[in-house]
């Protein structure tokens, strides 16, 4: 059982890296903005949910695969890549939707969820991260060490639930204002499309 002073350690430092600037954090904000704040809050369900498939992925040693292998990390990234241009594309053509639940309305719950699983999986760097980050505070000592990263990934995910969703609600709220106008909101649109495409090239161009 780890220790709750580590636990308290991992989950601030936790919290401060889902408040650095990052591909996720971003995504959800500009989601949030262009959507409002229940998309936002669909797509951070999503996010944390694929965080579920890093954290098996890191107690079940599958990490390990992305990082010694450049063909199954290259296939991975690529394919996150795609989706984000495909996204990107998406956005580029969205014209006024019509209010905050239209958007909502037409993808549907399931597949704002979906899309924050895909967005999250799809990133190989992610597995790397908590390959590298969780085991820090990890002790054989302490008992089974599959058991204390479960636990590690579950505080992450608590902390990334905590930070996106208020990002959700402020840039869902603040987007409200441009969602008022149809050009804003085409403005908003072409704003997140620029956003997605650059999130693809830098995810392409991730190395290991």
């Amino acid at each position: 059982m780890i220790e709750s002073k580590i636990l308290l350690m991992f989950f601030t430092t936790s919290i401060l890296l889902a408040l650095s600037p990052g591909p996720d954090n971003l995504f959800v904000m500009t989601q949030s903005a262009q959507h409002g704040r229940k998309a936002g809050l669909l797509i951070t369900l999503g996010l944390c949910t694929g965080l579920l498939f890093h954290t098996a992925a890191v107690t079940f040693g599958l990490a390990a695969i992305f990082k010694a292998s450049a063909a199954a990390f290259t296939l991975l990234k690529f394919a996150g890549a795609g989706y984000l241009l495909y996204l990107a594309w998406q956005a580029f053509r969205a014209g006024a939707v019509g209010g905050p639940t239209a958007v909502v309305e037409k993808i549907g719950a399931a597949g704002l969820y979906r899309r924050g699983i895909i967005m999250n999986i799809s990133n190989p760097k992610v597995s790397i991260f908590f390959l590298a980050f969780l085991p820090q505070f990890a002790d054989p000592a302490r008992g089974s060490l599959s058991w204390q990263l479960a636990q590690l990934g579950g505080v992450f995910i608590v902390a990334t639930i905590i930070v996106f969703s208020l990002v959700s609600i402020l840039a869902g709220t603040l987007g409200e204002h441009f969602r008022q106008s149809a050009f804003a909101q085409k403005v908003l649109n072409r704003a997140a499309a620029a956003i997605f495409a650059g999130l693809a090239i830098k995810l392409a161009l991730a190395q290991r």
